[in-house]
């Protein structure tokens, strides 16, 4: 559903923003439509840009990060649309297997369609500005891993819009396996400090205005403790991160969609604590057996 957030400026909002139902963005100018992500599949990308067609030619694109559901759809962009993303952002795609096919880790198996592995055409360190048809867009980097070691958020400062990517989830539980949780804490009080009117999430509901930012970054504030603490207090008694998720009280985060991901972001509490490598195949196990079986999608609808 194609939102109007700002002057020329739109939200693409996927409900219920669950697996793999991410949010994009359009901005567009006087000669040029700048997109912020695309879709997992074919179709939903199809979608997507179908309902901005008339806005004008898409000549840039930025990718948030390399989850696929914000990447998989760059295949189906225009072949003379420029792609931007962080550098680390790149490579992730690049080696990214499950594109390939993905793992019965989800139910159903997500199908991507005919979507291709399309990298970034020009890749960013700490930000870049850019001037899209005449509209003024700052691309900026937290400064260390969040959500990803390669996020970027979009930040319009003439109509003081935040596209945030998955730095922020709103109503939904917040994912960092790929990050950090110090750096998921500090990417919130950074984005507070921009002071956006509108700020779009990576997945959920727009929000407006300065209350309900500031809520909804309040709460993944004290779920991110939440995590850390559940996480320390495991490895101080030496049980797995699947152990520790069970017998951890989430408290009002059990409600939440995709309330498994607290066993992936304690996988990744247990590896920055021990410092050893992260294991995305037995955190992706160990979720599904906390859940009892394979995580929902609908992205196949």
């Amino acid at each position: 559903m194609l939102q109007q957030i700002g002057a020329q400026t739109y939200a693409w909002v996927q409900p219920d923003g669950t697996w793999w139902l991410n949010n994009a963005g359009v901005v567009a100018g006087e000669d040029a439509v700048l997109v912020i992500d695309t879709c997992a599949t074919a179709a939903r990308t199809r979608r997507f840009l179908d309902a901005i067609a008339g806005l004008g030619p898409v000549r840039y694109a930025v990718n948030t990060h390399q989850h696929g559901d914000h990447t998989y759809g760059n295949s189906l962009l225009p072949a003379t649309t420029v792609i931007i993303g962080h550098e680390r952002m790149r490579e992730g795609l690049r080696t990214d297997p499950v594109i390939d096919g993905c793992p019965p880790f989800w139910t159903p198996v997500p199908d991507w369609g005919p979507v291709a592995r399309r990298l970034p055409d020009v890749t960013v360190a700490g930000g870049l500005t850019l001037h899209a048809g005449g509209r003024r867009v700052e691309l900026r980097h937290p400064g260390g891993p969040a959500h990803t070691t390669g996020d970027l958020i979009a930040w319009l400062p003439d109509d003081g819009v935040l596209f945030a990517g998955d730095l922020v989830f709103a109503g939904l539980t917040p994912l960092v396996f790929m990050g950090s949780v110090p750096g998921a804490l500090a990417a919130l009080d950074w984005i507070a400090a921009f002071a956006p009117s509108v700020l779009v999430p990576g997945h959920g509901p727009v929000l407006h205005g300065a209350a309900d930012i500031t809520r909804v970054l309040d709460d993944h504030r004290r779920y991110y403790e939440l995590v850390r603490s559940i996480g320390r207090a495991g490895l101080a008694r030496g049980v797995s991160p699947l152990e520790a998720a069970r017998g951890a009280d989430l408290g009002p985060f059990a409600s939440w969609p995709d309330a498994e991901r607290i066993v992936l972001n304690l996988h990744r509490v247990y590896a920055d604590e021990s410092d050893h490598d992260f294991d995305l195949a037995g955190a992706l196990t160990d979720a599904i057996t906390w859940l009892g079986g394979p995580m929902h999608t609908a992205v196949n609808e």
